[in-house]
């Protein structure tokens, strides 16, 4: 079925790569707070995507990146296109059911954040790896923190704000001030817990050499 290890590390990790991408705009709608500053909770996710979209680019190049992230931006949309259909079906009345304005006021939302992460997700994606290979380049197989963190500081900015430009200022739901101290919370958060995540690129790394050399 799979003609090599590195097959099977490709499907593992597109796998988590994919889930945590769509759960995040699926749950997107919701707002939280850090500190006084609005955030949505869709973030929370990210920083995992992160951490696989540097060990695909570890092992499967930027042409695997690039590919997997087409992928996953077409299947997104076709989260999109379900939830459009669902929100147009009339949903059965009575009690203790899932109404209309429950079903919409939830996934309603999601539906203008899908179309700002796609977007977003495309042009980070596409930053994200060619600095990943900027620093690969410079430095070979050594700091590997380094071109992971790099990476994700120039591209998760422009990802931050490109989504929450189109999710919420573009459709009225924020002020631009708002908005802008929004999109650095975000980005701060997701920085944070990107950094702090940086051992498990290291481990993710070691198992995946340990397990591909294995004889």
């Amino acid at each position: 079925m799979f003609r090599s290890k590195k097959d099977i590390v490709f499907i593992i990790l597109a796998g988590i790569f994919i889930t945590n991408a769509v759960v995040a705009e699926l749950i997107g709608g919701k707002l939280i707070y850090v500190g006084p500053y609005l955030m949505s909770i869709g973030i929370l996710p990210w920083p995992i995507v992160f951490v696989t979209t540097d060990l695909i680019n570890e092992y499967f190049g930027e042409k695997g990146v690039k590919k997997l992230s087409l992928i996953t931006a077409s299947l997104i949309a076709y989260c999109f296109i379900l939830l459009f259909f669902a929100l147009k079906i009339p949903a059965v009345k009575g009690t203790n059911l899932v109404t209309d304005a429950q079903f919409n006021g939830v996934f309603g939302q999601s539906m203008w954040i899908i179309v700002g992460s796609i977007t977003a997700f495309l042009v980070s994606q596409l930053i994200d790896v060619s600095i990943f290979h900027f620093f690969k380049n410079k430095t070979g197989n050594k700091m590997i923190w380094l071109r992971s963190t790099g990476s994700t500081v120039i591209s998760q900015l422009f990802d931050s704000f490109i989504v929450l430009g189109i999710a919420f200022w573009m459709t009225g739901k924020m002020t631009a001030e708002v908005y802008i101290a929004s999109a650095f919370t975000g980005y701060f958060v997701k920085l944070i817990i990107a950094i702090l995540l940086t051992p498990l690129i290291y481990l993710g790394h070691s198992l995946i050499e340990k397990y591909i050399h294995n004889k």
